[in-house]
């Protein structure tokens, strides 16, 4: 998926290359049903001035579909919107949380965190961090991968290689991290196929 700024992720052309994160929308809310079952109501947060926003949409609904599970959407841009926001998603009583890929929820994660705890919602997240911060579960690209790769990148430029010479590389690992104090906090017992495929537990 690109967004106009590299006309492919092999061939980004101009000059601009890079590390890009793998869309993993519909695979969050895939784990998130499969840990919470009785979810038949899932409210989704997103950023509409994320250029990418409309395909994380489209694949959380194509999921969803297919799942037989209801989108609940909302929307929030701005940080100083994130408590009404979350009061409009409590009194929509969805039965589990879920946001697309922003910078902005991870960087007012701790917000978001605090909310649906409050409200008793379970929750996937995208990064291992927002697990060890209360949060669910995450499902995503270890972080840590990505700085490194990103690193040997702007190593080569600094070298002499044309960034338009080097493909836009996407993570290739990924992992479930699970939070079990939160999963009792919030009564839930998770099916034990979801604890085997987890990577990362907090206990």
């Amino acid at each position: 998926m690109t967004t106009g700024v590299a006309a492919s992720l092999a061939r980004p052309g101009a000059n601009v290359t890079g590390v890009a994160y793998t869309q993993l929308t519909g695979k969050r809310l895939e784990l998130l049903v499969q840990a919470v079952p009785t979810a038949r109501r899932v409210a989704f947060l997103s950023n509409p001035t994320n250029p990418n926003t409309r395909e994380f949409r489209r694949e959380a609904q194509t999921v969803a579909n297919a799942l037989g599970i209801k989108l609940l959407g909302f929307e929030v841009s701005v940080p100083d919107k994130i408590g009404s926001v979350m009061a409009a998603v409590a009194k929509a009583r969805p039965d589990a949380f879920l946001t697309a890929s922003d910078p902005l929820f991870f960087m007012i994660h701790e917000r978001l965190i605090e909310a649906v705890a409050r409200h008793r919602l379970p929750a996937m997240w995208e990064f291992r961090g927002f697990v060890e911060a209360g949060g669910l579960m995450s499902y995503g690209a270890l972080p840590g991968e990505l700085y490194r790769r990103a690193a040997t990148y702007a190593d080569r430029i600094l070298k002499g290689t044309k960034p338009a010479d080097l493909p836009v590389e996407q993570a290739t690992t990924f992992e479930l991290a699970v939070n079990l104090k939160t999963a009792h906090a919030l009564n839930i017992t998770l099916p034990s196929a979801v604890l085997l495929r987890a990577d990362y537990l907090v206990q």
